[in-house]
């Protein structure tokens, strides 16, 4: 056999998920090295394939440094995912997550490792919000949104972290691959999955939350949702999926569009049939977008391949409307109460019609 090219055992991989954050790579890179100095690290960008070159922006740096690498997710999209997936990739004895915009503390990077280290933990979960820590550059509606998403957390899922949606933390890299098949890669605030319901021993680290280097915040209205079906997840133990859970939201919104443009029909006068017919037309569109935006994010379909998953959709929605009134009509005729048959009839609806749609329509590439 050839000799054998060795580079240093690497101790800490720092995984930063981006997307559209081609300004801020070499500024990051230059921060870690200055942050890290004594500590063997790599940095692991896993990018969404990013439509402004992100990913060739850390490839340029990947060829002179070997401490940096691209990992370029195309077909795919989502922070937890790529988390998971940057993560996963490592072999490092530790594993950290922090942002690309910059308003994470590299600084605090030696100090999380330190507590590791030592053995007191096998979290780190870096905090805005004890003693040495600041959230002072958000803006007054973000700061109160944060504060009623952390308290909503302590107060229906119990956890210990003073800032649960934070995305700044390091774990031990084998603690991690225990946990990691039960995580979810929908949604953004991968933390709180991981922390709440593990037994890991947690500590944490105040830092001072800054502001972004270059590019616009991806925080939304989206990023709340998500945070609201990942909080019901772990109110179940983790028995119901967080995209379920997104997918009976969003079946929901399409109840009432339906019964909205019937009701609209008949005060149109159009005939029954007709304005059920365009009611259910609407509403199935209107559940394909939404699936297509939130449920299935990470897997969102464009073009033509958009297209095809509509009609799949609609034909398997069909099929679902039918298992429906066919076990609702046998349940009705052998015991009588009319909203137990309706309700087991749409349960076996929402059942055929996730399953089917994750299977076929939006399935995993």
């Amino acid at each position: 056999m050839g000799d054998q090219i060795k580079t240093p055992a690497v101790e800490l991989s720092v995984v930063i998920p981006t997307f559209k954050e081609r300004g801020n790579v070499a500024e990051l890179v230059r921060r870690l090295d200055a942050s890290l100095t004594g500590i063997a690290w790599e940095a692991i960008f896993v990018d969404d394939n990013s439509p402004d070159g992100t990913a060739a922006a850390v490839k340029e740096i990947a060829g002179r440094d070997y401490r940096v690498r691209c990992l370029r997710r195309v077909g795919r999209r989502g922070l937890a995912g790529a988390c998971i997936e940057g993560m996963l990739s490592s072999a490092a004895s530790y594993v950290a997550v922090i942002d690309a915009d910059l308003q994470h503390d590299e600084k605090a990077l030696p100090l999380m490792l330190a507590k590791l280290r030592g053995g007191e933990a096998d979290l780190v979960a870096a905090t805005r919000y004890v003693a040495g820590g600041s959230a002072a550059s958000f803006s007054e509606k973000r700061g109160a949104i944060s504060q009623l998403a952390t308290m909503l957390t302590h107060q229906l899922v119990g956890t210990k972290l003073s800032d649960p949606m934070s995305g700044f933390f390091m774990m031990r890299r084998d603690r991690f691959d225990e946990i990691a098949p039960r995580l979810s890669p929908a949604g953004f605030k991968i933390l709180l999955d991981i922390a709440a319901g593990s037994k890991l021993r947690v500590a944490e680290q105040p830092y001072s939350f800054g502001e972004r280097f270059e590019g616009e915040s991806k925080f939304n209205i989206q990023i709340g949702v998500e945070f609201l079906g990942l909080l019901l997840a772990k109110m179940t133990g983790d028995l119901v999926d967080p995209r379920f859970i997104f997918f009976g939201l969003v079946g929901s919104i399409g109840l009432v569009v339906h019964l909205t443009v019937l009701f609209t029909g008949l005060l149109l006068h159009e005939p029954f049939r007709a304005a059920q017919i365009i009611a259910t037309f609407v509403a199935m569109t209107s559940n394909f977008l939404l699936n297509n935006e939130l449920t299935y994010r990470d897997r969102r379909l464009k073009g033509w391949g958009m297209l095809r998953g509509f009609v799949l959709f609609c034909l398997i929605a069909s099929v679902g409307v039918l298992a429906n009134v066919d076990l609702a009509s046998w349940l009705y005729v052998e015991r009588p109460i009319w909203w137990v048959a309706g309700a087991v009839g749409a349960v076996m609806s929402v059942l055929w019609n996730y399953a089917m749609s994750t299977l076929f329509v939006w399935r995993a590439r």
